[in-house]
């Protein structure tokens, strides 16, 4: 992407739906890293900015059996609904530390699955250009397991849906630091379905999926890309990466519709991994998949959340300004965090250090993708292309393409 995606505005707005309801609150896993307060104090500072107001709002309704069975096993539903009832349930994936099992759990996490699938449903079928879910995002889920705190796989549910509903080229970006590999295994060898996912090194952090040489298999070979990041990939280096990488990739795919995992644990202050974007990163990340949904999709562009566990500093801003863009108004990093968000969690008993801006003042520029640079960095941007450019028809080393 040659030019900055925070230049390209939309005057009128963009007529875009949010996906919520209070109910996801009880996708709930007691003392855990994916608290729900991240969501709750989330909407609760995009209604004091005023971005609510610019969307259209939605209340989610669950999947229903069949449709989870487009995605998941008979069986693994069934033991999600026995886990839901059974505190002391094991098997699945469920019962570890990464999914503790709660009550009510098989029905929270439907209710997500249809919120991301009305989501996506809402884009193809024209209602609105833009829809989003950040309750959803839980890509880690496999067809027979739970994994990395992902019960049902919200992701792969909504993709189905557009599939089922006619597309034919469905392009998702999944910008979570952790590979998205229950969405990359779900359509491994389906053509129809471009899974690209930029994350840390799984060298070095879970899942351990997501090489560059993981590019599909059978008919699908070249539909998956995954691109290694090294730790401590910062605000412009992530982003030289993403532009030396997706646009390309998307021109040669020619996507109907962009589906975006927007999970915030790329930041600098997460607690569970080591890349180091700031909140004027992330928000800049999020400009660049709304400009590309305009690019080659006509707009059609549904984003859904993931990580973030940085729930007071990062997540309620980062996803706030996510909510912005979506709606096509966004909010300038400058902008004081109100006094009333702060008091909230005042009241709450909340002591520790909050967030006064709705940035961190930094104004990421990332220097253009040239080959061979011989930076950890560039050697993992070079060997992306390198597996899968070639496959799309590409050539690896203009860095045009």
């Amino acid at each position: 992407m040659d030019t900055d995606p925070l230049k390209e505005t939309f005057p009128d707005g963009c007529d875009a739906t949010l996906v919520w309801g209070p109910d996801y609150l009880h996708y709930d896993f007691g003392e855990h890293p994916m608290t729900p307060v991240r969501l709750d104090l989330t909407v609760g500072l995009a209604r004091r900015l005023g971005v609510l107001d610019q969307l259209t709002m939605a209340t989610p309704h669950p999947a229903s059996e069949a449709q989870l069975l487009e995605v998941h096993s008979a069986q693994y539903l069934a033991a999600v609904r026995a886990a839901s009832k059974d505190p002391g349930y094991l098997g699945h994936g469920l019962g570890s530390d990464d999914n503790p099992v709660f009550d009510g759990m098989f029905d929270a996490a439907a209710l997500i699955s249809g919120g991301s699938r009305q989501a996506a449903l809402e884009v193809w079928e024209g209602r609105r250009a833009h829809a989003v879910n950040i309750a959803g995002g839980l890509h880690h889920a496999m067809r027979d397991s739970a994994a990395g705190f992902c019960v049902l796989n919200d992701v792969v549910v909504a993709i189905r849906a557009l599939l089922d509903a006619g597309a034919q080229r469905v392009a998702y970006v999944d910008v979570d630091v952790h590979h998205g590999d229950g969405v990359q295994a779900a359509f491994y060898n389906d053509p129809r379905v471009l899974t690209i996912s930029l994350h840390q090194d799984p060298r070095t952090l879970y899942p351990g999926t997501g090489q560059p040489t993981e590019t599909g298999t059978g008919a699908g070979e070249g539909s998956s890309i995954n691109l290694a990041l090294p730790p401590a990939t910062s605000d412009d280096g992530w982003l030289r990466a993403f532009n030396a990488v997706v646009p390309g990739a998307l021109t040669a795919f020619k996507p109907e519709i962009l589906v975006s995992q927007c999970g915030c644990d790329t930041h600098h202050e997460d607690p569970l991994a080591d890349l180091a974007l700031t909140v004027d990163g992330q928000r800049s990340a999020y400009a660049a998949m709304h400009v590309l949904a305009h690019q080659f999709c006509e707009g059609r562009w549904v984003a859904l959340g993931g990580g973030g566990y940085g729930v007071l500093r990062c997540v309620p801003r980062t996803w706030t300004h996510l909510l912005a863009e979506v709606s096509g108004r966004r909010v300038d990093p400058s902008t004081e965090i109100p006094q009333e968000w702060t008091d909230d969690l005042r009241r709450r008993g909340v002591t520790a250090r909050l967030p006064q801006l709705m940035g961190e003042g930094r104004l990421p520029t990332p220097a253009r993708w040239i080959p061979g640079g011989d930076s950890w960095l560039d050697r993992a941007i070079g060997a992306t292309r390198h597996a899968s450019f070639p496959l799309l028809g590409l050539d690896p080393d203009d860095p045009r393409d």
